[in-house]
């Protein structure tokens, strides 16, 4: 159930990478008011006031000499935001300087020259950075694989639920036979070649392992789109960083290399001990492509390349379908 009050729900902007969730400011509060940090974030959200005068909190928006109360959410979160957004929109350096000192962001040298819609963006994403909080909302509230693979594998797992392949997945075992999804195909710094990105389902992955490949095509049964190949590497992707590791057990996710040629978008990757194991069942997304571009080279002699780029785009990015005539 999503509900403010316990954190986790973010309010804020994907454009200007900003967010935040009831718990920063519940943490900031709590110190000021004195009272236990779950509590006051109960007191952030919903029909809750403070009357400054009485020095309590209400229920009612009417306090005892019949003024208006406002929200504690409107009060103590959104009024200061505005207030900032305000203030750097309107190009009031004097104000808005002494809020950042007040709420500690310092900002770089080369953000201090920037104005208006520029500046707030800089000012926003370093007092309430969207990464944090997001960061911050999985680890408290997303379940672990081994509790939500519990659940999760009757939905993600094609094949029979009594099977070694459903139980392994079920129980997030390392030791179990090996399960991964891949779902996305991401560039590599090699030209021309990407590494699968997936999400290790059941077993341990290693380097020069030899695995199964199920396509997207791949159907039970048959042998299309159907491969057994050696993985070169498995990689940790660190931000826009790789780090190779010698094997990846289950309840993680890892980068493969050396069987891109083999995979368009999506697939799944299984264990050649057990050739009889379902593929995990492909994403499905709530948006379709919606914009037709129609392109060609300016020389003809160039038509190979860019049907080679067409294809590579095709490859990396899940919503994007290239169709040549």
């Amino acid at each position: 159930m999503c509900d403010p009050s316990v954190g986790n729900v973010a309010f804020g902007s994907g454009k200007d990478q900003w967010a935040f969730t009831i718990t920063r400011f519940a943490r900031i509060y709590a110190k000021k008011f004195g009272i236990d940090n779950d509590k006051m974030m109960q007191k952030l959200w919903g029909d809750n006031y403070f009357d400054a005068p009485a020095k309590k909190w209400r229920t009612d928006e009417i306090d005892e000499n019949g003024k208006n109360l406002r929200r504690a959410f409107a009060q103590f979160i959104m009024d200061p935001i505005c207030k900032l957004c305000n203030a750097v929109i309107d190009g009031n350096k004097e104000q808005y300087e002494k809020m950042l000192a007040t709420l500690g962001v310092e900002l770089a040298q080369e953000d201090k020259g920037l104005t208006g819609k520029q500046l707030l963006k800089q000012i926003m994403s370093k007092w309430l950075p969207a990464a944090d909080t997001l960061l911050e909302m999985m680890v408290l509230h997303l379940p672990s694989p081994r509790t939500a693979q519990k659940y999760r594998t009757s939905y993600l797992y094609e094949g029979p639920q009594e099977d070694a392949i459903a139980t392994s997945m079920r129980a997030c075992d390392p030791k179990g036979p090996l399960m991964i999804y891949i779902s996305k195909m991401i560039p590599a710094a090699d030209k021309g070649r990407f590494y699968a990105f997936g999400r290790v389902f059941s077993g341990t992955v290693s380097s020069g392992q030899r695995v199964r490949i199920m396509a997207a095509n791949y159907k039970v049964g048959k042998k299309d789109d159907l491969y057994e190949k050696n993985i070169t590497r498995t990689v940790l992707m660190m931000g826009r960083t790789v780090e190779s590791i010698p094997d990846v057990p289950c309840g993680n996710t890892v980068a493969l290399s050396g069987i891109d040629q083999y995979l368009i978008k999506t697939g799944t990757i299984g264990s050649i001990d057990h050739p009889e194991a379902y593929p995990i069942r492909a994403m499905r997304y709530s948006v379709s492509p919606v914009v037709r571009v129609a392109v060609k080279p300016k020389f003809a002699g160039d038509l190979p390349k860019l049907v080679e780029g067409l294809k590579k785009l095709s490859k990396s990015d899940p919503l994007v379908i290239c169709t040549f005539e």
